[in-house]
C-alpha cells in the first residue's frame, strides 16, 4: 500500500492570487500542485493569515474543481511580524509539534515556493532539523504560459545521504578538517585518530572550554593553535590566538598578565595594562600548565569564563571578554583537586570536553609518517631534501620502535633528532652511520632515565599472605623486576614491549600485553593491583 502524499505550505497572497475567469491563465503554485497528472496530492495543509480568508476559500474551491479527491485543511496562522524571524518560526514551530505526523502512512512534502523569504527560510529550517519529517517542495511556472499547464516540480531531500555530491562534498571537509588538525600527517595509531575525529566535531560546534592534558611535549599546544585555526576558517572566531604558559606566570605578574591592571595596582604598575584575557576577546585563549596558577587566579578565571566578565587588579569596575578557553597540562588535575592545589569548581567547568594525547612511545605506527612530516617541513625550511636510504631507515624505525626510546620528551625529541640528521646528511641522504651515531646520541640524552635503580619492590604487601615465602629465589627475583618495570610504564602495552623487546621480534602475532597479562596472572595479580604499592 503506497504513502499518501500530503502538502504543508503557506497561501501565497499575491503569487496564489486572482478572481474571475482570468486567474486560470495564471500560474498559480498552490492550484498547480494538484494539477500534475501523475501525482495525486491527498491532503494539503494550508497555512494562511486570516485577513486573507476570501482568498483562500476562492483556492479550496478552484482545488476541489481541479482535484476532487484533495483534502484541504486551512490552517490560520497569525502572526504579529511575518517578516521577524523569531516570530514566524515559533509559529511554524507551534503548529508542528502539535501536529500528529503518520510518517508509516504518509509523506510530507513542505512547499517553499509560496510565503514571505522569512517563512520560506523558516519552512527549510522545520524541515533540516526534522520538526516537519518530509522534503522540500519547490514548484516553477511553465516557461511558456499556457491554461492549465502546471509547469514543474522538484523534490529536495535534505539528507544529504540522498545527494552523493553533497555527501562527498561534505564527507571532503570532514577529511580535510581532520588532516588540517594533523598537520597533514596520515596517522596510523587507532586511539589519536577517534580523539581527533571527535575534537573536530568538537573545535566546529561548541565554545565551552577545551581541556588537553598529556605529557610535555605531546603537541598540545600545537593542537590548540590548529584547533583556533580550523575555527577561524570557519568564520566563527574573529580575534587572535592568545597563548601563555601559567608556569611562567608568578605573584602579581600572574594576574596582571591575565587579568590587566590599572595604574598603581602594585609596585611598578606604571601604566594601564589590559591584560591577555580582553586581547583574546572573540578569540581563543590557550592556557598551557593551567594547573600552574595559583588558586586566587583560578577563581578570577573561572569567573571570567563563566561571566564573561572580571575585574582588572586595582580597578573597581568590571571589564568584559567573549573567549573561548583551551586548557593544557601534564598533571592529572584530579588529584591537585583532592589535595587542594586546584578549584573543584574550575576544574569542573573546563572538564567538559577533556582529552588525553598520547605520548610518542605509545604511538609507535605513527613514529614513520611523523619522520616522512618532519624531513619534508625541513626540505620547506631550507630548500634542501634529505632522504633516507633503506637500510638507514629500517634501522632507525626499530630503535624508535624499540623499549630504548623513551622519547621523553616526545615531539620534541623526535623534532631535535630528525632535524641533526637532516643537517648532518651529505648529498641529502640519511645513511646507516648517520644513524647508528644519532641512536647513540639519543641515548646518552635518556641515559640518566634508564640508569634509575628500580624501586625496591615488597612482595609481601602484594601478593597473598604468606605466598611470597614459598617462592624459589629465581621466580622471587624475577617477579620483583617485572612489577618494577610495570610500575615505570604507562600502560600494560608498554610494559610487555620493554620486557619482551627480543622475544616479540620472533613472533608472527605480537601481544605483549597478553603474554605479560597472563604472566601476572600465575601469581594472582593484575595490572591494576601491582601499579601502587598497598
Amino acid at each position: 500500500m503506497s504513502k499518501k502524499n500530503v502538502v504543508i505550505g503557506f497561501m501565497g497572497t499575491q503569487l496564489d492570487s486572482g478572481q474571475g475567469a482570468g486567474r486560470w491563465e495564471k500560474w498559480r503554485p498552490t492550484i498547480s500542485l494538484v494539477q500534475h497528472e501523475d501525482t495525486l496530492i491527498d491532503r494539503l495543509e494550508l497555512l494562511y493569515a486570516t485577513k486573507y480568508e476570501a482568498l483562500a476559500q476562492t483556492l479550496v474551491r478552484d482545488i476541489a474543481n481541479v482535484s476532487p479527491d484533495t483534502v484541504v485543511n486551512l490552517v490560520p496562522m497569525d502572526v504579529a511580524d511575518p517578516w521577524d524571524f523569531g516570530v514566524m518560526y515559533a509559529a511554524l514551530y507551534d503548529w508542528a509539534r502539535g501536529y500528529r505526523f503518520d510518517p508509516a502512512h504518509e509523506q510530507y512534502w513542505a512547499h517553499i515556493t509560496t510565503g514571505t523569504h522569512v517563512a520560506q527560510i523558516c519552512m527549510f529550517l522545520m524541515v533540516e532539523s526534522r520538526f516537519i519529517p518530509g522534503v522540500l517542495l519547490q514548484t516553477a511556472p511553465p516557461k511558456k504560459q499556457e491554461r492549465g499547464n502546471p509547469g514543474s516540480y522538484t523534490l529536495i531531500d535534505l539528507d544529504l545521504s540522498r545527494y552523493d555530491v553533497l555527501a562527498q562534498r561534505f564527507s571532503q571537509a570532514h577529511t580535510e578538517a581532520l588532516e588540517f588538525l594533523k598537520s597533514g600527517i596520515p596517522t596510523r595509531n587507532k586511539r589519536f585518530n577517534a580523539l581527533i575525529e571527535e575534537i573536530e566535531r568538537v573545535a566546529v560546534r561548541s565554545q565551552a572550554p577545551v581541556l588537553l592534558t598529556g605529557p610535555t611535549g605531546a603537541g598540545k599546544s600545537h593542537l590548540a593553535r590548529r584547533m583556533f585555526e580550523l575555527k577561524k576558517s570557519r568564520h566563527q572566531v574573529q580575534g587572535d590566538f592568545v597563548e601563555v604558559n601559567c608556569a611562567t606566570l608568578r605573584g602579581d605578574g600572574a594576574a596582571s598578565t591575565l587579568f590587566g591592571h590599572k595604574k598603581g595596582a602594585f609596585t611598578g604598575a606604571a601604566a594601564d595594562r589590559a591584560g591577555l584575557l580582553r586581547t583574546a576577546h572573540q578569540g581563543v585563549l590557550f592556557l598551557d600548565e593551567i594547573g600552574e596558577l595559583g588558586l586566587d587566579e583560578q577563581a578570577m578565571l573561572l569567573k571570567a569564563v563563566e561571566e564573561k566578565r572580571f575585574l582588572p587588579m586595582g580597578s573597581d569596575r568590571e571589564v568584559s571578554s567573549d573567549f573561548q578557553l583551551i586548557a593544557g597540562t601534564n598533571r592529572d588535575l584530579r588529584v591537585d583537586v583532592a589535595q587542594g592545589r586546584f578549584r573543584e569548581d574550575l576544574f569542573a567547568r573546563i572538564n567538559l570536553w577533556s582529552y588525553t594525547l598520547p605520548g610518542l612511545a605509545q604511538r609507535p605506527e605513527d613514529l614513520e609518517p611523523n619522520v616522512e612530516h618532519l624531513l619534508t617541513r625541513a626540505a620547506a625550511e631550507t630548500g634542501r631534501a634529505v632522504r633516507f636510504n633503506a637500510e638507514a631507515k629500517t634501522r632507525y624505525l626499530q630503535f624508535a620502535k624499540s623499549s630504548e626510546a623513551l622519547w621523553s620528551g616526545n615531539f620534541r625529541d623526535l623534532s631535535a633528532s630528525v632535524t641533526r640528521m637532516a643537517t648532518l646528511a651529505d648529498g641529502g641522504r640519511i645513511s646507516a652511520g648517520l644513524v647508528d651515531a644519532e641512536i647513540q646520541r639519543l641515548r646518552w640524552l635518556w641515559q640518566p632515565a634508564g640508569d634509575m635503580q628500580t624501586p625496591e619492590v615488597d612482595l609481601d604487601a602484594i601478593l597473598p599472605v604468606d605466598a611470597a615465602s614459598k617462592l624459589d629465589l629465581f621466580d622471587r627475583l624475577q617477579l620483583e623486576a617485572v612489577i618494577g618495570i610495570c610500575r615505570e610504564s604507562l600502560t600494560l602495552s608498554d610494559a610487555g614491549r620493554r620486557l619482551f623487546d627480543q622475544s616479540r621480534a620472533q613472533r608472527s602475532v605480537v601481544n605483549d600485553a597478553d603474554r605479560l597479562r597472563k604472566y601476572l596472572l600465575k601469581f594472582g595479580l593484575t595490572w591494576e593491583a601491582i601499579r601502587t604499592p598497598r
